[in-house]
């Protein structure tokens, strides 16, 4: 087994029986790499048509889709606006790439994802790939399968939030640098902690400081457990840095002398009152991380308890240089992962995709700890998601209001796993996680198209078509003490908040003519020459009507109602 550099390993007694490593591993690998071959491809061309299948749902697809959408029709790619008021949450990189999406496949569902898509594509194949590189081509194949095979990772592919985003460039990132300290050759370290240093830009890019605190975190403490710090004098801190400043801050200077009041909200308000306070309304318990870890983790959540174990402790995953120095990537990882787990689970501010940027990671250490197990080990920790599948079966036929989708989507989970576990029992673990992989990717499809039809609140589709049937480019819209993130990209047409502030706040205070800050000041709006339309609550229909509006209703649902001015 080689790895980047032709590094030596340190020796290791293997407790796989040698007979049974060869049938398992290489054998098996051989007369199957045609077959991992098409599976990748059949998940990709999977996960790539549904992209656009789904209309965008509230709150952070209709959220980030429509950001993107006014940065690709103004031209502006320095101030980020959601619904026209200034929007400083988080820095631009994923609508910089949406806002091209959208001028070269044109404003949709489709191009809405697409960057999501390509990032979390590239997670598989950066993680796969940093795991061939140093663990042989098998162990690539183990560790990008492993990953696939988590639902809660797979589910994010289409889904349009930032956390994919930055998982991509934090992945680049961290496996840039494993690779760095794993060669021998001093230019190829070097040209791989560039890669490195240009992923925490990307991620700093992508979501903020924790760009560059994860990485650097992980580092300190990687040479704090190792009790050797020789590691930070080959960090390329000179061109690293040079590289790194060069990506991240010219936007920031940018929007900076563009909006004065950036500074102060994005980088106090954005990410220290966000980690130390609950504004947000973010809050968990503590230990919801280390629970969502594990089973997001399923089908393999239970194997990452020995993973962790193998992995922390297993000499073989040790890399040694011919310096007499030693590094360990998958140690290295763990400490990575443990560090962000940490610092969500003591933040007052939680989020599901928060950990997002760890799941590449976990899965190197389960995927390491598949390959080298007994199949018959493997088959034991994933029997036990077969009841947790039929148990989700169960409660989605026994509420009526469930998509058939759904359960057919957790019927392919139960029927893969008990087929898996068969193929386990026969000593074929690459062929039972290409099963899994391929189940896993057909049952986020499935319930995603189930979703649709059971959340209607969050979809305003029907909505935006009821509107577009009175709308002009002349009329005029106001979102009266409610706003749906997602309706603004379905009308295409942004709307004048009323009595409505939450996340806008920031940017009503820096642009005050752009909304209505009391619903009593907007007769005088509505009555003004010219036609009308807007969304209110269900039960603010005699509120208005009290101020003295004429209105007629044109659409109505559980959650909001339409109103066109007569």
């Amino acid at each position: 087994m080689q790895c980047a550099g032709h590094c030596h390993y340190l020796p290791v007694k293997s407790k796989i029986k040698p007979s049974l490593a060869l049938h398992e591993t290489d054998m098996t690998f051989s007369a199957s790499r045609p077959i991992a071959v098409f599976v990748a491809l059949l998940l990709a061309l999977l996960a790539f048509t549904e992209l656009g299948t789904r209309k965008l749902a509230d709150p952070d697809e209709g959220r980030y889709s429509e950001i993107a959408r006014e940065m690709a029709m103004s031209n502006d790619f320095i101030t980020p606006r959601l619904n026209a008021l200034k929007y400083f949450e988080k820095p631009p990189l994923q609508y910089w790439a949406t806002a091209i999406s959208f001028k070269v496949f044109g404003e949709s569902e489709f191009s809405a994802r697409l960057y999501i898509f390509l990032c979390a594509l590239g997670c598989v194949l950066l993680i796969g790939y940093t795991a061939a590189r140093l663990y042989g081509g098998e162990a690539g194949v183990y560790v990008a399968l492993t990953l696939v095979g988590a639902w809660y990772f797979t589910v994010f592919t289409q889904i349009v939030t930032l956390d994919v985003g930055l998982t991509f460039w934090m992945t680049m990132g961290v496996c840039g640098f494993m690779i760095a300290q794993s060669v021998q050759n001093d230019a190829s370290r070097r040209r791989w902690m560039l890669i490195a240093w240009t992923g925490m830009a990307g991620a700093v890019l992508s979501k903020g400081l924790i760009g560059i605190v994860f990485p650097s975190a992980a580092i300190f403490f990687y040479c704090l457990t190792q009790r050797d710090w020789r590691l930070l004098a080959k960090l390329e801190w000179f061109y690293g840095l040079a590289l790194f400043f060069v990506i991240t801050v010219p936007w920031h200077v940018a929007v900076s002398l563009q909006n004065p009041e950036f500074p102060q909200f994005y980088f106090v308000h954005e990410h220290f009152e966000r980690f130390l306070t609950a504004s947000h309304r973010r809050g968990a318990p503590w230990w919801s991380f280390a629970a969502l870890a594990v089973l997001g983790l399923m089908p393999w959540g239970l194997a990452l308890f020995p993973a962790i174990s193998n992995g922390w402790r297993n000499a073989a995953f040790r890399i040694s240089k011919t310096n007499g120095t030693t590094f360990a990537p998958v140690k290295f990882a763990l400490i990575f992962s443990g560090f962000v787990l940490l610092f969500f689970s003591l933040s007052s501010s939680k989020l599901p995709g928060y950990i997002l940027p760890i799941m590449p990671f976990l899965a190197l250490a389960i995927g390491l700890y598949f390959k080298n197990v007994p199949s018959k080990t493997m088959a034991w920790l994933i029997l036990p998601t077969l009841p947790l599948a039929l148990a989700g079966i169960f409660a989605v036929w026994r509420d009526t209001g469930s998509s058939q989708m759904m359960m057919a989507g957790l019927g392919v989970w139960a029927f893969a796993v008990a087929i898996a576990c068969v193929m386990l029992m026969r000593h074929k673990k690459l062929l039972a996680l290409q099963t899994m992989a391929v189940a896993m990717t057909v049952m986020i499809m499935l319930i995603a198209r189930g979703v649709d039809t059971t959340i209607p609140n969050k979809i305003t589709v029907a909505t935006a078509e009821a509107i577009k049937k009175y709308l002009t480019p002349e009329t005029r819209l106001y979102a009266i003490k409610i706003y749906d993130q997602s309706l603004p990209f379905n009308l295409k047409r942004t709307m004048t908040l009323v009595e409505y502030v939450d996340e806008f706040e920031m940017g009503q205070k820096a642009e005050p003519t752009k909304h209505i800050a009391s619903i009593n000041d907007l007769p005088a709006s509505w009555n003004a020459p010219g036609a009308a339309i807007a969304i209110i609550q269900p039960t603010g229909a005699d509120e208005l009507t009290a101020l003295g509006l004429n209105f007629e209703i044109i659409y109505q649902d559980q959650r909001r109602v339409a109103i066109r001015k007569l």
